[in-house]
């Protein structure tokens, strides 16, 4: 089968980068939302991503450090060749669709790609809703950032159609994708899913086995999970934190510029989580709760403009 038409279940902060990459790439593209004020809450993603294609590409013509892997695999671009990839961000801009219909997502959907909350709760009555309305050609994926496929495959109604894909943040620079199947995955659709992945410039990065995190996560959180128990303990504030990692490791970005980036919603739900959250003397108990302070403020990272950092 040959993907051409795309839905994503979800607008957050990878929810919207995945659709307008699809879309940027020329796939034909839907966004799922739960809600009217959930189309609100996402449209000003789609403009913001929109913005930064534009003017990443504009600046590619006079500055070769601006190159992102996610537009093209040619680093040397002519003025026309970028125009002509501007006039790909403006189609796709202009057609993606958002819809809070099952039957809608779903009617014409070669794959749907579910980016919604890192919480089972949310996820399997989804998986059963969309389930009722989803052609036999489609294929299923998810972009949990930790949680298995294997844990929800039975709620899909295609366990064979189904398996993971999950990104990068800022997947138009950081363009990886990670394939991960689970026991009852057929090889063939974990294929097409690889080579959509490629279709949209990603590089699809084949694992094994099933593992929680994939392998960017596995090293990701716990790296970022060190960094928010050194602040909920009191040992440092956020920009001393990221001062020392990047001082100490020549990295360009410390953990909670990084968690910014990720979204402070994710990075709360994966700590919610752990069981020890329930321990009100427990590090993650600490961490969720000073994590729950900025969320309530409206300071959920880059996309809010404001979340351990101010944003333009």
């Amino acid at each position: 089968m040959s993907i051409q038409n795309v839905t994503v279940a979800g607008g957050g902060v990878l929810g919207s980068q995945i659709a307008f990459q699809s879309a940027f790439c020329g796939f034909n593209v839907k966004i799922w939302l739960r809600s009217e004020s959930s189309i609100e809450r996402a449209q000003p993603k789609i403009d913001r991503l929109n913005d930064i294609y534009l003017q990443t590409l504009e600046a590619m013509k006079t500055n070769p450090l601006a190159y992102c892997r996610g537009f093209t695999d040619k680093k040397k671009l002519s003025d026309e060749e970028i125009d002509q990839l501007k006039a790909n961000v403006c189609k796709a801009y202009e057609n993606i669709d958002m819809t809070t219909s099952y039957k809608e997502a779903a009617e014409d959907a070669d794959l749907i790609i579910e980016a919604i909350a890192e919480d089972p709760q949310q996820k399997i009555p989804f998986y059963e809703q969309l389930a009722k309305y989803m052609p036999e050609k489609t294929i299923l994926v998810t972009n949990s950032s930790t949680l298995l496929p294997s844990t929800f495959a039975k709620y899909t109604g295609r366990p064979e159609k189904y398996l993971a894909l999950h990104f990068a943040n800022e997947i138009w620079k950081n363009n990886t994708a990670e394939v991960m199947g689970h026991s009852q995955t057929d090889e063939k659709y974990y294929e097409e899913v690889a080579q959509f992945a490629q279709d949209i410039n990603m590089v699809p990065l084949r694992l094994k086995k099933e593992q929680p995190g994939y392998i960017l996560n596995s090293m990701l959180v716990p790296f970022l999970s060190a960094a928010e128990a050194l602040y909920a303990t009191d040992v440092a504030d956020p920009e001393t934190i990221d001062l020392t990692w990047k001082l100490a490791t020549g990295a360009p970005a410390g953990p909670f510029a990084i968690l910014d980036v990720v979204g402070l919603t994710t990075a709360y739900n994966i700590v919610m989580m752990n069981p020890e959250v329930n321990n009100p003397e427990s590090v993650h108990a600490k961490i969720a709760a000073k994590l729950k302070e900025k969320i309530d403020a409206g300071k959920t990272g880059v996309n809010a403009g404001e979340g351990f950092y101010k944003y333009d």
